[in-house]
């Protein structure tokens, strides 16, 4: 479990993503009324599948499909992989826009389980987090499949977001976790619980209380 909450802090398995999981985009959706970063997104999502690493975007993009649209200048994706696969990544990464920003990259992706990047033209911060620990492996086997540009990416499904808000815990995340569920009428409370109730253990938290609290402000 500290493993699993480790990861989850950070970023405040392969596993085929279900073929009835893709869903269109809200027409308000920032993610497709911004030609960048829609191209972004693609090119990430074709540089992840073309090296066979399972990944998951999450933060803002996420709360920018499922919830309301936000001003954002970076990219958040969990990798399905843990560091000693860094040398694929880069690897995967070296013909593409995206540098590296540490000095030391394998040292630092060591120590943090990141991988910073920048799109060389436009200066967008792009941070891999590398984790493949319990609560990843099953948040990717519920990705949604995102059709931009007629390339699938993979976005953590709103119950994953909404886990990874209410951990992090921040105003903003509680605000965010609420335009979610305002948003998305279909959520699997059951499956948020029990990972809440998992991390109010491993953590000393009310995660579950703060949850069911925000669910009757809804209705």
């Amino acid at each position: 479990m500290k493993e699993c909450t480790n990861s989850l802090l950070i970023s405040t398995g392969f596993v085929q993503p279900r073929e009835t999981s893709i869903w269109a985009i809200p027409s308000n959706s920032s993610v497709t009324s911004t030609p960048l970063f829609k191209r972004l997104l693609a090119e990430i999502a074709t540089i992840l599948e073309d090296a066979d690493i399972p990944y998951m975007v999450i933060g803002d993009q996420a709360v920018l499909l499922y919830g309301e649209p936000r001003m954002t200048r970076d990219i958040d994706v969990t990798l399905g992989v843990d560091v000693d696969r860094i040398e694929s990544v880069l690897a995967a990464f070296e013909a593409s826009s995206f540098r590296p920003l540490p000095a030391n990259v394998r040292s630092f992706v060591t120590e943090t389980h990141v991988l910073p990047m920048e799109d060389a033209s436009t200066r967008i911060r792009l941070d891999l987090i590398f984790s493949f620990s319990p609560y990843e492996r099953e948040a990717l086997s519920r990705v949604r499949k995102i059709d931009i540009d007629a390339v699938f990416v993979r976005f953590a499904s709103p119950e994953d977001v909404i886990v990874h808000k209410l951990v992090a815990g921040r105003p903003r995340d509680v605000e965010d976790v609420r335009h979610i569920l305002s948003m998305q009428k279909k959520i699997d409370d059951a499956y948020i619980r029990g990972w809440l109730t998992q991390f109010d253990i491993a953590l000393d938290r009310e995660l579950v209380k703060q949850f069911n609290e925000i669910v009757a402000l809804q209705k």
